[in-house]
């Protein structure tokens, strides 16, 4: 990635927005900038890195292994996120892994590069903690969601909550490329052919539609309303 590739991509990270444009200059000569391909590991959980990273292209996707050997996915995250904070403010190993979705480039940060950039920089600092806010909430949601709904109702929740990622538009979202059905199933603790019965069902009543490699719903604030009826809101 070129030198002004690099300065653009920076300049993307939701947790850097606010700083100057010399500031990001600056930090780009001190990231340490690695490509890579899909699959790849890039963190594992309980590794003693502490480094925090930026998505500069490609997507990453945040897991939890279980003991039992069960891969629970968390999120995923495209260009402009960060992650790694965890630990390099507590300074304790990871808690989850991270494994390259598509071919990905980060830029990352030492744990002492990045709370030298927190003092000198208050925008990043009050980003980073907006950031930390939205985690704490959505986790909630989640446990919430698993002591209050069923399956249904967690798969319907869950597509509102990556409709939102992927960003909705006159109340429609599209999310490519689609959805695997294990993917879903993971992030909401059921099998994917509890996924496939549901998916099947508001396609029925047309709530959402596969249009060539991408899913699309076609009534965000419908699917919302089933779900918070069974939350009592």
């Amino acid at each position: 990635m070129r030198t002004a590739e690099r300065l653009t991509a920076l300049a993307r990270v939701e947790l850097l927005r606010g700083l100057s444009a010399a500031a990001i200059e600056a930090l780009a000569a001190d990231c340490r900038w690695r490509e890579y391909d899909t699959g790849a590991a890039i963190i594992g959980q309980d590794d003693p890195d502490r480094d925090v990273y930026f998505v500069a292209s490609g997507r990453v996707r945040v897991t939890f292994i279980a003991q039992n050997g069960r891969e629970i996915a968390f999120r995923d995250l495209g260009e402009g996120a960060s992650f790694g904070e965890l630990s390099a403010i507590d300074g304790r190993m990871r808690s989850a892994s991270v494994v390259a979705l598509a071919s990905t480039v980060l830029a990352s940060v030492t744990r002492e590069q990045f709370w030298l950039l927190l003092r000198a920089h208050a925008s990043m600092t009050e980003n980073l903690l907006k950031q930390l806010a939205k985690l704490i909430r959505d986790l909630t949601e989640r446990v919430v969601d698993y002591s209050t709904l069923g399956v249904q109702n967690r798969i319907q929740a869950e597509l509102v909550r990556m409709a939102r990622e992927a960003g909705v538009s006159q109340n429609q979202a599209i999310l490519a490329p689609i959805p695997r059905h294990a993917d879903i199933a993971s992030r909401v603790s059921t099998n994917r052919e509890a996924v496939a019965r549901e998916l099947s069902q508001l396609a029925r009543q047309g709530l959402i539609e596969r249009h060539h490699d991408a899913l699309v719903i076609h009534d965000v604030a419908q699917l919302l309303e089933m779900v918070d009826k069974v939350r009592g809101q």
